[in-house]
């Protein structure tokens, strides 16, 4: 394809990316979910798993292989626009008052999925085709235990909020324990890509953890430093063209810094967002700017880009359904057992344990990113990863219909 054919092409791929999320999104809203549930969804329905197998040849004219580069730039932007987000509203000194209270809830969270996934990794990890060849034993268990493991604070935090939940004794641990889980999925994660980059050598990981110990002690003291005097110019003069710049920049900066490290890029501007200043109205104005191009025009990039990469055709045999219900039911259990039970023994009725034990399950874009990682490492296959798509997809979907009847339930008893 020539220039003007691939610029051609983008143009139409975003009209119809941006139009099919909008109208998912919109049915999404109408059941009850939160939009980038309907966002998650669309993606799916644009890729070879619903459009292309309808339309096979619209499909591939719309996408055709050569151009999906330019996409997967665009929505590497945008999601890591949204995780800078995530870091600038996360609240670190709020964390640090409710994270005693929440640790031991957001551990055994995550430490049950984690156990029960890995476990299952030994099963899964012998059947052909599932992970890639490449891949260890021990990275096979890491990424599937962390990616039962996670639960994803901003889609955790826009259920809470349309529920009426956030004030609440059981919203503020789940979003206590949500924070938890979220850096700690990040670490895992950047464990993950370390090793997957320095398979050949321990001592290689050894340096690059080293390295990125460095990069973090860095980012939160020098560049906290630093990042203080934003708060007297956003002050001066609000939060115009050149404070937003500022930011994106610090943000790219820190995203290079981890993918040239061996982590992932995405960690950075998390990272990056985590130490910026947290004056209230500061954050509301930044977060309103730069989210408005992220949410509207560059994340449903990274949504189109998870979709085309699913391919549920590949799901050709009822072993392999067989292998992805026990992927979801391992993810459920895992969480919702190990948050419900630790929940109820540290004082919580049954019915805000087993509803923190559902909140927990929701996994959302953080999911997402993390399998595009595992497949962009080479440590998933398009099948497995396409059945670690949909348990992402039920279990972020459950949520609120479950917390609807159970709230029903308690109605009439």
């Amino acid at each position: 394809m020539t220039s003007a054919q691939l610029s051609a092409a983008f143009f139409l791929q975003m009209a119809v990316i941006l139009l099919t999320c909008r109208l998912v999104g919109f049915v999404s809203r109408r059941l009850g979910q939160p939009q980038v549930v309907g966002e998650m969804i669309a993606g799916v329905f644009l890729g070879p798993s619903l459009f292309g197998l309808l339309f096979p040849g619209i499909q591939q004219s719309l996408f055709p292989k050569e151009s999906l580069k330019f996409l997967y730039v665009g929505a590497q932007l945008g999601v890591g626009l949204y995780m800078f987000l995530v870091g600038v509203e996360f609240d670190i000194e709020t964390f640090r008052k409710r994270a005693r209270s929440a640790a031991s809830v957001s551990f055994a969270g995550m430490a049950a999925p984690f156990i029960l996934g890995a476990l299952l990794a030994i099963a899964l990890v012998k059947v052909r085709g599932l992970f890639s060849e490449r891949a260890t034993l021990f990275e096979a268990m890491l990424f599937l235990g962390a990616s039962m493991a996670i639960t994803a604070f901003p889609v955790l935090a826009r259920i809470l909020k349309e529920r009426n939940l956030l004030g609440t004794d059981l919203g503020t641990t789940a979003i206590s324990c949500a924070a938890i889980d979220d850096v700690s999925a990040w670490l895992l994660l950047a464990v993950l890509t370390a090793k997957v980059h320095s398979a050949e050598s321990w001592h290689r990981l050894a340096v690059t953890l080293l390295l990125l110990t460095a990069f973090v002690t860095v980012m939160l003291f020098p560049v906290r430093r630093f990042a203080a005097s934003i708060e007297p110019l956003y002050r001066k003069h609000g939060a115009g063209v050149e404070l937003i710049s500022l930011l994106i920049l610090i943000m790219l900066v820190a995203s290079f810094t981890t993918e040239r490290l061996g982590v992932h890029a995405l960690f950075g501007a998390f990272v990056a967002g985590l130490v910026m200043p947290k004056s209230e109205p500061m954050i509301a104005e930044i977060v309103e700017r730069i989210e408005s191009l992220s949410l509207a025009l560059l994340l449903p990039l990274f949504f189109a880009v998870t979709g085309l990469r699913t391919r549920i055709d590949l799901l050709t045999d009822l072993s392999l359904w067989g292998y992805t219900a026990a992927i979801i039911a391992t993810a459920v259990l895992g969480k919702l057992a190990g948050a419900a039970l630790t929940a109820k023994a540290t004082g919580m009725t049954w019915t805000d344990s087993l509803a923190l034990g559902v909140l927990m399950n929701t996994r959302g874009l953080v999911e997402l990113v993390v399998l595009n990682a595992g497949l962009d490492l080479g440590v998933l296959s398009p099948s497995l990863f396409t059945m670690m798509v949909l348990m992402a997809l039920v279990t972020t979907f459950m949520t609120t219909p479950i917390l609807i009847a159970m709230k029903t339930q308690n109605q009439r008893t």
